[in-house]
């Protein structure tokens, strides 16, 4: 009799035990997550510090399409939606008046204030460049030119900044001639330096706009 209560109560501690190792934490979500509602795409990280990252052998952002778009945008802007150069070029991507035509937006006072259209505008100008570069990417893609490894990613940011006339002019000149923005900043380095990402998912489209 002794034995069976002894086997029951022992029973019932490893119960006990068991299911409160099984109990949810009382954890508010946000200590864990972060969502940025002031960005137009909401990013999802497992901390709020970005160094925690920094020894990990997985990409923060990587070679990805948004480690591509961000890093563009900070070399443009630091990443800020609003900011306006001092010629006049507007958003995270810096767009000219007359670029943002192509792509669909004549209003650029509402452009300025819509994080969403920034981003829309800029997918809709690498389609629209990467259907006019379409013979030269599949042309020079994989090669060395001017020392620099040829990709279609470098070759459509290099059209983001100095227009696609002069990444067609780079070619031709096989690199030997260096085209510049009013800054001072060459096409040669943006094809250099954001060169080897994703832009696979771009299609290309002579007619891309925001809507």
């Amino acid at each position: 009799m002794i034995k069976k209560w002894s086997f029951y109560t022992s029973l019932t501690i490893i119960i006990v035990f068991l299911s409160s190792g099984f109990k949810p934490f009382d954890v508010d979500a946000n200590l864990w997550f972060l969502v940025n509602d002031s960005d137009a795409t909401h990013y999802l990280y497992p901390s709020q510090k970005q160094t925690d990252y920094t020894h990990l052998s997985v990409p923060y952002t990587g070679k990805f399409f948004i480690g591509y778009k961000e890093a563009i945008a900070f070399k443009e802007s630091q990443g800020k939606y609003k900011k306006i150069n001092s010629l006049g070029y507007m958003g995270k991507y810096q767009f000219g008046k007359e670029t943002l035509k192509t792509v669909g937006i004549h209003d650029s006072g509402r452009f300025l204030n819509s994080p969403g259209m920034q981003e829309r505008a800029f997918v809709a100008l690498l389609a629209k460049n990467k259907s006019e570069l379409k013979d030269i990417i599949e042309k020079y893609e994989g090669q060395i030119i001017s020392g620099i490894h040829i990709t279609e990613s470098g070759i459509l940011a290099a059209a983001h900044l100095g227009g696609v006339g002069s990444v067609k002019k780079f070619f031709r000149n096989k690199g030997s001639r260096y085209y510049r923005d009013a800054y001072g900043t060459s096409i040669r380095s943006y094809m250099r330096d954001f060169g080897g990402y994703e832009t696979s998912g771009i299609v290309a489209d002579s007619n891309a706009n925001v809507n």
